[in-house]
């Protein structure tokens, strides 16, 4: 939880915002607040958050593990989370494990399911795999990384006899094919058993000639007989070098293959089979959510992956840091057969307590010519949720504006921008980009949001057409307020939601 420092400052500011004039916590008030932020700095409010949706590993004496690389698996009930840890007691990446029945709250497994060799060899480092089950027995496929051995990275496995327990085999793997010219890049296996064929169908992303590509393999049961298929997909966008955590999944009648291009985002695209041909790429999201496989029960698909974070909470400048919190979004079929990603339903249920808002009724109008006009409409919780609708008529940009320090200058904007077709993350009153993604919306018409924040963590929805993930430090306590810059924009149905 936030310390109670934290909270004087969530009173402090309330009384400002009851006054509802939208820029009065830049005035009189705001050395009072820049002091405040000073005590309660960026740092302290992440160290003294407390992490349950956006789950992160506990704290390992001083030290903040973080989640890389989910590999989700599900059975009876349970989501089974496999995660490489970044950081703490985790040796090379090893694989840790937490399990939900809700993606509200996850119970840690303490010691690591599957742990990088201490005496070096070919899984020095452990990277990114996946679970099946073959009749009773559960095959951990995943990838063998070293700077020692003559093949950089290979293909691994561990068997066990229940999603918990698992011993490596030894004597098995796979290398890459001779036809790659290459013995760098060959990783991130993803598994699935078809038990009419008695065959596991394995996919591994790798490159050849310098373009990013994602294989096919088809293993016996017993894993005694592999054979090479070839490739199933390109990447046809250019400049990536691996197609990382690739996934398959079907949803109605349409099969999708997504994967994260290497220091990118989140791609899918569709076949009306397995294994391709498949259409034209599309983005899910932007860079702060990445690495994402998919899951699903019988009932719904999610994507499962992790938020993001930056090396120092203070930074205005960047969030580039490799691992972060886990996150997990719905997965929604659209009409025309693409894909959208949507706020889980227990996890959005879980915002149940309505706050106060400092708008009259649930409206507010924001117009602006060519520079920033900010109305107060929000609180910066640790937890919350944020709805409403919205309707523009000019070209420039508008959204949500967190205060970081009490400077205008240094406010962080999710910014919605229709001239560029752009859903952003904007650092720095809109100076600093920090990350997008694409959106299509019409002057006039009326949309749908909805935001959900924990810590520092956040994930912003144009129902459904867009969804981005966004790191905002140092907020908590502090206004959220409308804003809109050369656009003149309606809001209607604003509510505010913690937990109770």
């Amino acid at each position: 939880m936030v310390r109670r420092r934290n909270r004087i400052l969530v009173c402090s500011l309330a009384l400002c915002l009851s006054v509802g004039a939208p820029l009065s916590c830049y005035g009189a008030d705001a050395a009072e607040e820049k002091d405040f932020s000073e005590i309660t700095s960026a740092k302290e409010q992440e160290s003294s958050y407390s992490y349950s949706t956006f789950f992160l590993p506990a704290i390992d004496g001083f030290v903040q593990p973080y989640v890389g690389d989910p590999m989700p698996y599900y059975e009876d009930g349970v989501y089974y989370i496999y995660y490489l840890k970044e950081q703490g007691d985790s040796y090379h990446h090893s694989i840790y494990l937490a399990t939900t029945t809700d993606f509200v709250s996850y119970t840690e497994l303490d010691d690591p399911v599957l742990e990088a060799s201490w005496e070096g060899g070919q899984d020095d480092w452990i990277g990114t795999g996946s679970v099946v089950k073959v009749g009773e027995t559960y095959y951990f496929f995943y990838t063998g990384h070293t700077d020692t051995e003559e093949y950089k990275e290979k293909i691994m496995v561990a068997s066990g006899d229940s999603p918990t327990n698992f011993e490596k085999m030894t004597g098995w793997d796979i290398t890459p094919p001779d036809e790659l010219g290459q013995k760098n890049d060959f990783r991130d296996p993803q598994a699935y058993y078809d038990p009419e064929s008695g065959t596991i169908t394995m996919t591994v992303t790798a490159s050849q000639d310098g373009v990013a590509r994602i294989l096919k393999y088809t293993l016996s049961e017993d894993l005694q007989n592999v054979t090479y298929d070839g490739i199933i997909f390109t990447d046809s966008i250019g400049g990536f070098w691996n197609l990382e955590c690739s996934d398959i999944f079907c949803i109605g009648d349409t099969w999708y293959i997504s994967y994260s291009a290497q220091d990118d985002t989140l791609w899918y695209a569709s076949s009306d089979a397995p294994y391709g041909p498949y259409g034209e790429p599309k983005r899910l999201d932007g860079k702060l959510f990445y690495a994402a496989k998919h899951i699903e029960d019988g009932e719904n698909a999610y994507m499962v992956g992790w938020a993001r974070r930056s090396e120092s909470p203070t930074s205005l400048t960047t969030v580039s840091a490799w691992a972060g919190n886990l996150a997990v979004q719905k997965i929604v079929q659209k009409d025309d057969g693409g894909l959208v990603l949507a706020p889980v339903d227990e996890i959005a249920a879980q915002f149940s307590e309505e706050q106060a808002l400092p708008v009259e009724g649930d409206e507010a109008a924001v117009e602006a010519g060519s520079g920033y006009s900010y109305t107060s409409a929000f609180t910066c919780y640790e937890s919350f949720l944020l709805s409403g609708k919205f309707q523009y008529t000019g070209e420039g940009s508008f959204g949500l504006s967190f205060d970081y320090d009490g400077e205008a200058d240094t406010n962080k904007l999710i910014s919605i921008s229709p001239a560029d077709n752009k859903l952003q993350l904007l650092f720095n009153e809109g100076s600093t980009m920090v990350t997008e993604t694409d959106i299509n919306l019409q002057q006039g018409e009326t949309y749908a949001f909805t935001y959900l924040q924990e810590g520092s963590v956040g994930i912003f929805y144009i129902d459904g057409m867009a969804s981005l993930t966004v790191r905002i430090y140092g907020a908590s306590g502090k206004p959220i307020r409308l804003f809109a810059n050369d656009n003149s924009v309606q809001f209607s149905f604003l509510r505010q939601y913690t937990r109770p």
